[in-house]
């Protein structure tokens, strides 16, 4: 089976789609880790509706051999969502964004470091480029002080528990669609965050609820939808970097919503992350092809750190 075409755009378009995230957790009037538990329990049931209405043979429960996997991608995900929201609060948003993309880069070394290979060319400059681009988007509103360590430092666990996500959602879905393996994970992710939003200072019961539905559909339904759909078919390099298309939304937003202004720094760091992410569909990005063993049983051994072709 050959990948989708438009895997890659429709990486894209669901991880900007996670740039309005913050606007909604900043706006909503209950506590932060309590906006991260509605996120997800607010979407459970969508995402039931649509894995059943897009494949009617969907399982209602997961095959018993996922039921780990699954769990545990849902125990990475509320972890990320839970350091993530609590670091937004405690440091500027300008390093929250810098910090919580470090998935970006974590999730490619990830996959050199399993198929013990260095990047390409092509694939390290389009990393380094993207670092670049990233810090001067960033770079100015940045700062280093000791007054939001703690928070720069949840952004950054945040980073690592999202990099963990990626990499179990890999094994936990298995031949399930993407819907059907996401709903699954957001259930188990909403029941880790449930005590947790029970118990932290902050209102659990939202008064306005438009704020967390938005926030359970943009993010969680299309956002991680299409991520998780099009995980499958891209390297991590290629879904590493296409994760920075968030901090470039989210500059355009605040230019939008905010007024706030876009400096040329900002413009050039925006035009280099997008030149990163043309390099990383290049085919001289990709690892070069080794060649494939075949087992006694018969059947390509795929080399680990390539993209599946299913």
């Amino acid at each position: 089976m050959k990948t989708p075409r438009f895997a890659f755009p429709l990486f894209l378009t669901g991880s900007a789609m996670l740039s309005a995230g913050p606007i909604f957790v900043r706006v909503a009037d209950v506590g932060v880790l309590q906006s991260a538990f509605w996120r997800l329990a607010l979407a459970v049931p969508l995402l039931y509706v649509l894995a059943r209405a897009m494949e009617r043979e969907a399982p209602l429960l997961p095959p018993r051999g996922s039921v780990l996997w699954l769990f545990l991608a849902g125990f990475f995900f509320a972890a990320d969502l839970a350091a993530w929201h609590l670091g937004i609060v405690r440091t500027e948003l300008a390093n929250a964004a810098l910090l919580g993309n470090a998935a970006a880069f974590l999730f490619p070394i990830w996959g050199y470091l399993v198929a013990r290979r260095w990047p390409t060319p092509v694939a390290a400059l389009a990393l380094a480029l993207a670092a670049v681009g990233i810090g001067m988007l960033m770079g100015d509103s940045a700062s280093v002080s000791g007054g939001h360590l703690f928070g720069d430092l949840l952004c950054f666990i945040a980073a690592v528990f999202y990099t963990g996500y990626l990499v179990v959602m890999g094994r936990a879905r298995g031949g399930l669609s993407a819907m059907a393996t996401l709903a699954p994970v957001t259930l188990a992710g909403a029941i880790c965050l449930l005590p947790v939003a029970l118990i932290a200072p902050g209102n659990v019961w939202p008064q306005d609820w438009t704020p967390v539905i938005l926030l359970a559909l943009g993010s969680q339904v299309v956002g991680q939808g299409l991520i998780i759909y099009a995980l499958p078919h891209l390297t991590p390099l290629a879904s590493g970097v296409g994760l920075l298309i968030q901090p470039v939304f989210a500059a355009l937003l605040g230019y939008l919503w905010f007024e706030e202004i876009l400096s040329v720094t900002d413009l050039a760091g925006i035009a280099i992350l997008f030149v990163a992410i043309l390099l990383v569909r290049r085919p001289s990005a990709a690892q070069p092809p080794v060649e494939k063993r075949v087992p006694p049983g018969g059947g390509a051994v795929t080399p680990p750190g390539e993209a599946p072709s299913a």
